[in-house]
């Protein structure tokens, strides 16, 4: 049991350290503000404040994880061994920063609370981030942070040892549209094959005809691929259905068909699934209400995981929503166009919620990598080299691609997925 002294234990110095030393590092954490029973203490310890009171284990604190609410806050990227990092310590503490409050920066995602300037779609982006800012989007800081902060706890503390952790990989595949062409009603086949005409997509014309005719298959329609794919490579894959109304941004087709409602069911008895919350659905809890118990109807089971179509955030807003709707795991925390660790993690942790100065028991699963389109050339180097730093932390790969992936239509994104697999059950087998 590591025993921290600290002069307040406020809920975001509990929530910080909970997750960093107990989740991610597998060391058991108490707190006590009481000199004597610090003093006292025989096992492991470490002090967090302004001053050590002797030579313990000493991180310097800065003033984030004692404050409440929103403030400015003033930050100067610095340098841990090549590694970014920010609020600078003085040369009596033991880590030259104070990682502690710069991880609850991040995982709170404090600077989501602060004036930004919205996309088209109300979305904080990634170059709104300190992160990409700063370049290190490509990085699992916290958990870089927390493994380094190990190594040197651990030399101080021979006696330390960490819960092990492995490696693990999430594929998260959205479902906007279970069909491309299929089982969308003659109104909207009609208008399918006029807007092919009038934007001169004459192969995408051909592809709806065969299709329809009963030529070729459907290139949304890959389920038994994926079935086969991940069976092969003993990983489990997270389908997140989109079951809102048809609008401009959703277009699945309806929830009543029978092709639609075996084809969940199906995937449901062999996979997890969760819900991919619609475009309309976004702050209108009403909507999301809707759709969750269409969903939970379909496959007769509580639905508990979520994920915002087009990784529509505001914080905190959207999670009190889940929360109020009873969703305990949320997909969403990444950017829509951009790779990276938006929340500077791998690992799932809980939201806290700043406003009210509370962990919730919403927990999150960020994702760095996301399908950008059969258009978009795949940024294979990047996908690899986070891969490796995931690993490296021993944290989880949450990858999210669409149901398409494993058509025909980019096999370059096909490769990719395919490729994730392999690594990915590769690195868990040995």
């Amino acid at each position: 049991m590591l025993l921290v002294y600290t002069q307040k234990i406020t809920p975001r110095l509990r929530y910080t350290f909970k997750h960093i030393i107990a989740r991610i590092l597998g060391i058991p954490v108490d707190f006590t503000t009481k000199i004597e029973t610090f003093i006292a203490h025989n096992e492991v310890k470490m002090s967090y404040a302004k001053q050590p009171l002797g030579d313990e284990f000493f991180v310097r604190s800065q003033d984030l994880l004692f404050e409440q609410g929103i403030g400015e806050v003033d930050i100067t990227i610095q340098s841990w061994d090549e590694v970014p990092c920010f609020f600078p310590t003085g040369e009596k503490s033991d880590i030259p920063f104070d990682f502690f409050a710069a991880s609850f920066y991040l995982l709170s995602r404090y600077e989501e609370y602060l004036p930004y300037v919205k996309d088209d779609h109300g979305r904080f982006t990634a170059g709104e981030s300190l992160a990409f800012k700063n370049d290190f989007l490509h990085l699992p800081v916290v958990d870089i942070w927390s493994h380094k902060f190990l190594k040197i706890f651990t030399e101080a503390f021979a006696g330390v040892v960490p819960e092990n952790r492995s490696f693990s990989y999430k594929a998260l595949v959205n479902i906007p549209a279970a069909f491309a062409y299929k089982k969308r009603g003659a109104i909207r086949t009609i208008g399918g094959f006029v807007t092919d005409v009038v934007r001169l997509k004459f192969s995408r014309f051909l592809e709806r005809s065969a299709v329809l005719l009963g030529m070729k298959d459907d290139p949304y329609d890959n389920f038994e691929a994926f079935i086969a794919l991940h069976k092969k490579y003993q990983t489990k894959a997270y389908y997140f259905f989109q079951l809102g109304n048809y609008g401009t941004y959703d277009h699945n087709i309806s929830i009543y068909k029978n092709v639609f409602i075996r084809l969940i069911k199906n995937v449901s008895d062999y996979s997890k699934v969760g819900l991919l919350a619609s475009y309309a659905s976004f702050g209108n809890n009403d909507q999301l209400k809707i759709e969750k118990q269409r969903l939970s109807n379909t496959i007769n089971k509580p639905v508990k995981r979520v994920r915002q179509h087009y990784n529509m955030l505001n914080m905190p807003q959207f999670y009190r929503n889940l929360i109020d709707l009873e969703f305990t795991e949320d997909f969403s925390m990444g950017y829509h166009n951009t790779l990276g660790f938006r929340a500077g993690t791998s690992f799932p942790f809980y939201f806290y919620d700043i406003s009210m100065e509370i962990q919730t028991p919403l927990k999150v699963q960020p994702f760095c990598v996301q399908y950008q389109g059969q258009e978009m050339e795949v940024p294979t180097e990047e996908i690899s080299n986070m891969l490796t730093q995931v690993q490296k932390v021993n944290g989880t790969f949450a990858a999210v691609f669409h149901n398409v992936v494993l058509s025909d239509r980019n096999e370059a994104w096909k490769e990719m997925y395919i490729k994730l697999l392999k690594e990915s059950h590769h690195a868990t087998s040995h």
